[in-house]
């Protein structure tokens, strides 16, 4: 068995890169140092197995709660999205896992699909979109309440959020027509203008998404005219800020994949162990900053607190003093996006 990177996914076995060239073990005559990459990978895919498993079950109850159980908001909205975004690319991540411990495990060995790659392609892609989407409308809720309140569309979450479904999957499936990963056919022209364009709209939403939560960082603690901060921008914040550690990596990985791919096979195999487990931490621990948020200086003894109860008030954007006035959780929730969004 040697390890070999396929498409841009490491294996067990030795297989052929999207550009068709055998990729040589790194290392090829020192088994020793193999052994160790090997056994590295296993650690890594058994721990983002375990990952997935609890953002599996966390962004369920969230779609759950959002979906079913609670009437919608303008943010509920992104928040019910970006989770069934972040339960798809868990969902890709935990087949791709199981794949990589049956070739480990078995003789026989399995391949990883091609197409994996779109996939796993649309899946960061729609997260990364619905996040900024979420850090945008909120920095201009705080920035111009007025022209906010007043004129913003009575179902922009929702048409927002399918737009940016609608781009993620056909940025996808050109990537994946034109770059054979969907087809055997491959179109080199074509392949490195989506590239381009490709790292192009994520570098762009990643500038919309570090300028729009700098912004409502600086009015929150700087300024004469302060904001006192509320759930609902503690949860952005907190969902930022891990998106920033632990998802940029994974975009990070694949542009140097394809933008310098040379002379970073060794370099690349150490990055994508790391940006794959961080990955799976950054799609996995949403539902525990929504949960945290929304329990977060609780008085437990007052009663029961139920999941439902806790993320409405993780959704709520009323400062601290008027949340103890005696406002329910539903009325506050409800005020956070003023006009239901569906």
């Amino acid at each position: 068995m040697e390890l070999s990177t396929s498409g841009g996914f490491l294996s067990m076995n030795a297989t052929v890169t999207a550009s068709g060239t055998a990729v040589k073990p790194m290392n090829g005559s020192d088994q020793t140092i193999i052994e160790a990459f090997r056994m590295s990978l296993l650690i890594s895919i058994f721990l983002a197995v375990i990952i997935t498993l609890v953002g599996l079950s966390g962004n369920a109850v969230v779609l759950w709660l959002l979906g079913f159980r609670m009437r919608r908001t303008a943010f509920s909205v992104y928040i019910l999205n970006l989770a069934g975004a972040d339960f798809f690319h868990l969902c890709c991540q935990i087949v791709y896992s199981l794949c990589i411990l049956m070739d480990y495990f078995h003789s026989i060995p399995i391949s990883i699909p091609r197409f994996f790659i779109p996939v796993f392609i649309f899946a960061y892609i729609t997260g990364l979109s619905l996040l900024s989407a979420i850090s945008t409308e909120r920095c201009l809720s705080v920035l111009w309440p007025l022209w906010y309140r007043c004129h913003r569309p009575r179902h922009m979450s929702a048409v927002m959020c399918a737009l940016l479904w609608a781009l993620s999957l056909l940025l996808s499936i050109l990537e994946g027509k034109y770059c054979g990963f969907l087809f055997s056919s491959r179109h080199q022209v074509w392949c490195k203008v989506l590239d381009l364009f490709t790292a192009g709209w994520l570098i762009f939403l990643f500038v919309l998404l570090s300028g729009s939560s700098l912004a409502l960082v600086t009015r929150l603690l700087c300024g004469s005219q302060r904001v006192q901060p509320t759930r609902l921008y503690v949860t952005v914040l907190l969902t930022v800020l891990v998106f920033l550690l632990c998802g940029l990596p994974w975009g990070t990985y694949w542009f140097l994949k394809y933008c310098i791919n040379h002379g970073l096979d060794e370099f690349c195999f150490h990055l994508y162990l790391v940006a794959f487990v961080l990955s799976c931490v950054n799609s996995c621990i949403n539902p525990i900053i929504y949960f945290f948020v929304g329990s977060f200086r609780q008085r437990w003894r007052k009663g029961r607190q139920t999941l439902k109860l806790v993320l409405q008030r993780a959704l709520q954007d009323t400062p601290e003093g008027d949340e103890h006035g005696g406002r329910p959780p539903q009325e506050t929730l409800e005020m956070s996006g003023r006009i239901p969004a569906s």
